[in-house]
């Protein structure tokens, strides 16, 4: 019974969530109004162009508003918990709860619970609703500039599949609200014999990638053999191919920008293909440790809450909770850096800082114990 009693929130633990999570919200909210105003000053150098104007500045600033959050979130988090457990120890508070016996694992858990419920709420919004508002975004500034149902344009591609080269002149990639395809132009296909010998090649007006497929419109295809070519032309025909929007415009898209599955079967692509994956792996494995960062960067953090900001105050408290952030965000740069040069796992890049951060946070923690 006593360890159903410690596991289940108390009065004590409800206390502390609720002032962590107060605080960290507050944060929070001031960081992301300052980044949005700082990004709709950067987009009225766009209004005027076409049809773009101040309210559609702020309806594309309002879709890219789940995935600024989803970025500030984690430092917001640092600097809420630590003003907010800065305060509760500048209040004695702190002190009052270790003297009726909770330990400071105990007050360090409970912080982490409160910060795991918003936590979670990021992942599943970096996975859904953050992407699609980018989308959304792009959509509505491309359509607004350009006056018509495009969401982006792309020229000079290339991508392989295989023993296949495409090349395409240019493409648009198009949204109607109900479906979204890429259609290319002016497309080329070149086959090769695993001899590196041209098998055919064949040229298309159009290419549209739908969920079914790759379908190319007025086709000329020609085949090579050993001592003859021929030529046949079809009014379409469809193309067998694993390749598919993500793969192709992945050169030209922002990985951030894509959510997991898709950046995941873009670095399948790369693979397959021989092809370098780093950009999309770094992305990818950034989304796997984005909640185990978040979590640790603020328990890492706690053990300055228990010493000097007692006697400090907000400046001193925010101060650190920047730094302390800054720090964490510099040193894992600069070893996701380090795997892209030297070609380590990624895994490795993004778990190492953070064992750096948790032992400096314990060995700062007993010696604030002792």
């Amino acid at each position: 019974m006593a360890v159903f009693g410690r596991a289940f929130p108390k009065i004590h633990d409800l206390y502390l969530g609720r002032a962590v999570l107060g605080s960290v919200l507050l944060t929070w909210a001031v960081l992301l109004g300052l980044d949005l105003m700082l990004g709709l000053v950067s987009e009225v150098g766009d209004i005027g162009k076409g049809n773009y104007d101040f309210p559609k500045a702020v309806a594309y600033m309002a879709f890219g508003t789940p995935w600024r959050a989803y970025n500030l979130f984690p430092t917001a988090a640092v600097i809420g918990a630590l003003m907010a457990l800065g305060q509760l120890a500048a209040s004695s508070e702190l002190t009052a709860l270790r003297a009726v016996g909770l330990s400071r694992r105990r007050l360090s858990l409970t912080v982490a619970g409160a910060l795991a419920v918003l936590t979670l709420a990021m992942v599943v919004n970096g996975e859904t609703l953050a992407p699609w508002g980018q989308r959304q975004a792009a959509a509505l500034k491309a359509s607004a500039k350009s006056n018509d149902l495009i969401v982006a344009r792309y020229s000079g591609l290339w991508a392989r599949e295989g023993a296949v080269i495409l090349n395409a002149g240019g493409g648009d990639e198009r949204d109607n609200g109900q479906d979204r395809w890429l259609e290319l132009r002016d497309v080329s296909l070149y086959e090769f014999e695993p001899d590196g010998r041209l098998k055919s090649m064949a040229v298309a007006k159009v290419a549209e990638h739908r969920p079914g497929g790759w379908l190319l419109r007025d086709v000329t295809r020609t085949a090579f053999g050993e001592r003859s070519v021929s030529r046949q032309q079809v009014a379409q025909e469809r193309w067998e191919s694993r390749l598919d929007t993500a793969a192709l415009t992945a050169g030209m898209a922002k990985p951030r920008y894509m959510p997991s599955p898709e950046v995941k079967a873009v670095i399948d692509y790369r693979q397959r293909n021989g092809l370098d994956a780093g950009d999309f792996e770094e992305v990818y494995w950034g989304r796997w440790f984005y909640a185990l960062n978040a979590l640790a960067l603020v328990l890492a953090a706690i053990p300055f809450a228990f010493g000097s900001l007692r006697s400090g105050g907000l400046g001193k408290r925010l101060f650190i909770g920047i730094v302390f952030a800054l720090a964490f965000w510099l040193l894992q740069t600069q070893f996701v850096r380090l795997a892209q040069v030297y070609k380590f796992d990624f895994r490795l890049a993004y778990l190492l800082p953070t064992l750096i951060m948790v032992m400096v946070s314990m060995a700062l923690f007993h010696r604030r114990s002792g």
